[in-house]
């Protein structure tokens, strides 16, 4: 395939005004989705209509404006839209299946703050856009914008109940037997898009919920609160005496979770959760983590007897891997789960209902239920690279590296990659004892001297 001139790894993303997020960009894309989809719709003779597709978004001020550029291509295009108005982004996955649309397009920059935004499509399977439909509309691009016939034009209407339905959806995830009554919960939405949705779910199956993160003003999404500053939520959760926190990023697709002591959970930690309650209903196959994932979770579920590879940085390489070999669990440390026996791709609110599945049906405190998890102390240099240096074939790094590896004896792991950002050296060291695993990353990144 050819490479990719505006799409990324995660849809089209970048700072508002800039030379993608902008009003005349997200009309154009609109409108080259718009031809593609309509195309693709026509292929596949569904019969009369129009095809339609879903736009959700979250809660930074910009979303006004992409939304409604987008829906102005989109019909031009002869593309019918429904406007779902702010909703996580696996909520627009799951609309896009519910009601057999050809593609739903998500508004959101994630966890980034308000300053920047993206574009990104689901397939009418509620996953990843095809690789050759995204190319089929980045060629489509560069063409001259157009517009269909009157009579050919899209419509476009509100949707009322979009946040209701997805609520419903979460809440059919948590078993029926179940419930959280007696349980006291913070729940952080990050002034994000899940802030009218979140606190609504946990408390319609019982919970006693506090919640935070909630007044969104168009400006403030991710801004010290959510899953990027869980310290945040542990303060609450003290302070008021609650059970547990859950903290959600901005297009809740993301998780981090806080115990009564205080003590933040990270996605690795909640991913393994959730595969402990998975064992005793049957066998779990195989889970994929990424190139971060704490080389201790692998060590677990070594021990557990299930498969493990790891994929790159992202959870759209992690949904590949799973699909590629068939496994229904994977996630990243940073709290993007996914649970393809729930849901179709990663979600915050879901991951924590099957941990929270898990800590009722177990009667247990989050810090037993993962107690036989041993995470691994981790040691991270960023070393400036010299212009021009191959630090692939540097000797000095190479003889580091191979006495390093003997000293851990299978006992960590080292990981070393170049910033995708930045002319430096990633240089990750795990072992069990923290010190060696400091002493191990200084005397790699040494080398590089």
């Amino acid at each position: 395939m050819s490479e990719r001139k505006y799409f990324g790894t995660d849809g089209v993303r970048g700072e508002v005004g800039g030379p993608v997020i902008n009003a005349a960009f997200a009309l154009r894309l609109g409108y080259a989705a718009g031809k593609v989809l309509a195309r693709s719709y026509k292929d596949k003779a569904r019969g009369a209509g129009r095809p339609q597709v879903v736009i959700g978004k979250d809660t930074r001020i910009s979303g006004y404006m992409l939304e409604s550029a987008l829906e102005a291509g989109l019909s031009a295009a002869g593309v019918d839209v429904v406007l779902a108005g702010p909703v996580p982004t696996p909520a627009v996955a799951y609309l896009t299946r519910a009601l057999r649309l050809v593609a739903g397009i998500v508004i959101s920059a994630s966890h980034n703050p308000y300053q920047d935004n993206g574009i990104k499509f689901f397939s009418a399977q509620g996953m990843k856009l095809p690789d050759e439909l995204e190319a089929e509309i980045e060629a489509a691009l560069d063409e001259e914008l157009g517009c269909v016939s009157s009579e050919g034009l899209g419509r476009a209407r509100r949707m009322n109940d979009a946040q209701g339905r997805y609520i419903e959806f979460c809440k059919s995830t948590f078993p029926n037997d179940l419930d959280l009554n007696g349980l006291s919960i913070v729940v952080d939405a990050a002034h994000g898009a899940a802030y009218n949705i979140a606190p609504h779910v946990f408390r319609e199956l019982g919970a006693d919920v506090h919640a935070i993160g909630v007044h969104p003003d168009g400006f403030n999404i991710n801004k010290g609160v959510g899953a990027l500053h869980p310290d945040q939520l542990a303060r609450e959760v003290k302070a008021r005496g609650a059970q547990l926190g859950i903290a959600l990023d901005g297009d809740a697709d993301r998780l981090q979770m806080v115990d009564g002591d205080g003590r933040i959970y990270n996605g690795d930690e909640l991913l393994y959760a959730i595969l402990r309650e998975r064992m005793q209903r049957g066998t779990v196959e195989g889970v994929v983590g990424t190139l971060m994932t704490n080389f201790g979770f692998e060590r677990a579920l070594e021990r557990l007897g299930v498969g493990f590879a790891r994929a790159n940085v992202g959870d759209r390489y992690v949904l590949e891997q799973m699909q590629a070999r068939g496994w229904l669990y994977g996630g990243e440390s940073s709290g993007h789960l996914l649970c393809l026996d729930c849901h179709t791709t990663g979600d915050g609110i879901i991951a924590a209902l099957q941990v929270l599945t898990a800590l009722r049906r177990n009667d247990a405190t989050l810090a037993d239920w993962v107690s036989d998890l041993r995470m691994y102390p981790q040691k991270m240099i960023n070393v400036p690279l010299a212009p021009g240096l191959d630090w692939k074939t540097h000797p000095g790094l190479a003889a580091a590296r191979e006495a390093v590896e003997a000293e851990l004896g299978g006992r960590g792991r080292i990981l070393i990659r170049a910033s995708g950002t930045e002319p430096k050296l990633r240089v990750m060291v795990e072992a069990e004892d923290e010190a060696l695993a400091v002493s191990s990353a200084e005397r790699l990144a040494a080398s590089l001297g």
